[in-house]
């Protein structure tokens, strides 16, 4: 899974869309392997001190991995949450708080 993901991101590198908000982005990658094709696609924006980003990567099986996440600053507090899925359903749940 690790190389899978290794892979899927170097793929995503040279697949970039920027979307019609400046503070919006798109990425999509795909990476060809001799077990077949894996497809990696994130979006994310900023907006009023908050940035989100929601991606997801499907392995040549079918097998899908998905994330959310966002991160808002304000008063030098950054405060941000991640719920990643995994292909057979289950979700981890993280959350930080930052200040300087």
């Amino acid at each position: 899974m690790k190389k899978f993901l290794t892979l899927t991101a170097v793929a995503a590198l040279f697949s970039v869309g920027v979307a019609a908000d400046a503070n919006a982005w798109t990425r999509d990658g795909w990476a060809y392997g001799w077990r077949g094709v894996s497809h990696f696609h994130a979006t994310g924006s900023c907006a009023n001190g908050t940035c989100s980003r929601q991606a997801t990567a499907t392995g040549p099986y079918g097998r899908t991995v998905s994330r959310q996440g966002s991160v808002s600053c304000a008063g030098g507090v950054c405060t941000g949450s991640r719920t990643t899925t995994g292909p057979r359903g289950g979700t981890v749940t993280r959350q930080a708080t930052v200040s300087r």
